[in-house]
C-alpha cells in the first residue's frame, strides 16, 4: 500500500457507529496507528455514503468502509466499473459478509487486514441494475424488514430488538405473492410466502446453516419455501436454523443459476436488498457480475 492515508469512510447511523458516537473516530484512529497505518476517517451519514464513495475511489486504489451489510451494498453500487479495492471494518448488526469471507470483527484486528490485507475478487449479485452482496428476497422477509424500520423509528430501539416485534407482527399475515420463475429452463409457476435469492449458495447444512462456502462461484443461489401457516413457518424457522429443513416438504423451489427472470402480476414488487427495502419494476431480471468487486480479504 502507498504511504498516504488510507481513507476510511464510517456509517455513523448504523448500528455499532451509532452507539459508540463521536469516540468512534478515536476508537479506529487507535486502531489504524496499532497497525502502523496513517487513516484519514470521516464519520457521514448514511444518505452521503454513496457521494463519498465515488469521490474516495477516484483519488485512492483502496478504501476502507466502516458499517453493516446494507452499507457495503451501498458501496458496491457506488464502485460498479471501477477497479477500486475495498476494505471492511464491520460495524453492523450481523455482518453477513464480512462471516462468509473471515474478516475479523475485531476493530483492531480488522484495521490491520484493512492497512495491510490484499484483495481477492467476489462475484456480485445483480437485480434489475441494483446490486447486492448478501441476499435479495420477496415475500415476508420485506414486509419484516419494513415492519422492523417503523418500530425503529418509533421507539428507538436497535435493529435486532426492533426485529422481534416486526417479524411477529410480518408473520400475522403471510404475503402469498403468484410469480411466474425462469431459471433458464422456462417459466414456471411459483405460489410463495418467501422467494430468497443469493449471492452464491447458501448451506443447509447443520452448523452452517446461512453461511456460503464462495463467493466466486458464478452461481445465484434460489430458494422458495411451500405455504406456511404463521406456526408452521415459525416452526419452519426454528428448524431451518439447526439445520433440520426437509428439502422436499419446506421448499417449493431449489437450485443454482448464473440468472434468473421473476414475473409478477403488478407492475412493481417490494424487495428486501441485503436489509434494505425498495420497490423494484417488474420482470425482475436478477444476474451474477462474476468477480466484479475487490474485496480485501485474509482468504486467498
Amino acid at each position: 500500500m502507498p504511504n498516504r492515508p488510507l481513507t476510511v469512510l464510517v456509517n455513523r447511523e448504523g448500528g455499532a457507529a451509532a452507539k459508540a458516537g463521536e469516540g468512534l473516530r478515536e476508537t479506529l484512529g487507535a486502531a489504524f496507528a496499532a497497525a502502523g497505518a496513517a487513516a484519514d476517517i470521516s464519520l457521514l451519514a448514511a444518505g452521503e455514503m454513496a457521494q463519498a464513495v465515488k469521490a474516495a475511489a477516484a483519488k485512492a486504489g483502496r478504501i476502507a468502509i466502516a458499517g453493516g451489510d446494507g452499507t457495503i451494498a451501498c458501496a458496491a453500487q457506488a464502485l460498479r466499473g471501477k477497479d477500486t479495492e475495498l476494505a471492511l471494518l464491520p460495524l453492523g448488526t450481523l455482518n453477513h459478509l464480512a462471516r462468509d469471507l473471515n474478516i475479523p470483527t475485531e476493530i483492531e484486528a480488522a484495521a490491520h487486514l484493512a492497512a495491510h490485507g490484499r484483495a481477492v475478487a467476489i462475484d456480485v449479485g445483480t437485480v434489475n441494475g441494483h446490486r447486492f452482496v448478501n441476499n435479495a428476497s420477496i415475500g415476508v422477509y420485506s414486509k419484516m424488514v419494513r415492519e422492523r424500520d417503523a418500530v425503529r423509528s418509533r421507539r428507538n430501539w436497535p435493529k435486532w430488538l426492533a426485529t422481534l416485534p416486526a417479524a411477529w407482527e410480518a408473520l400475522a399475515r403471510i404475503p402469498h405473492h403468484r410469480l411466474r420463475v425462469n431459471m433458464g429452463t422456462g417459466d414456471a409457476p411459483l405460489v410463495t410466502p418467501l422467494l430468497f435469492v443469493g449471492n452464491g449458495v447458501y448451506s443447509l447444512e447443520q452448523g452452517k446453516v446461512g453461511c456460503r462456502t464462495t463467493l466466486k462461484g458464478g452461481k445465484l443461489g434460489v430458494y422458495a419455501i411451500s405455504h406456511r401457516t404463521r406456526v408452521a413457518l415459525l416452526w419452519f424457522a426454528a428448524r431451518a436454523i439447526v439445520g433440520r429443513a426437509e428439502r422436499r416438504e419446506d421448499f417449493l423451489l431449489m437450485g443454482e443459476c448464473p440468472g434468473l427472470d421473476v414475473h409478477a402480476h403488478s407492475d412493481r414488487i417490494e424487495i428486501a436488498m441485503d436489509g434494505e427495502v425498495r420497490r423494484v419494476a417488474t420482470p425482475l431480471r436478477f444476474s451474477i457480475e462474476r468477480q466484479a468487486l475487490r474485496m480485501v480479504s485474509p482468504d486467498r
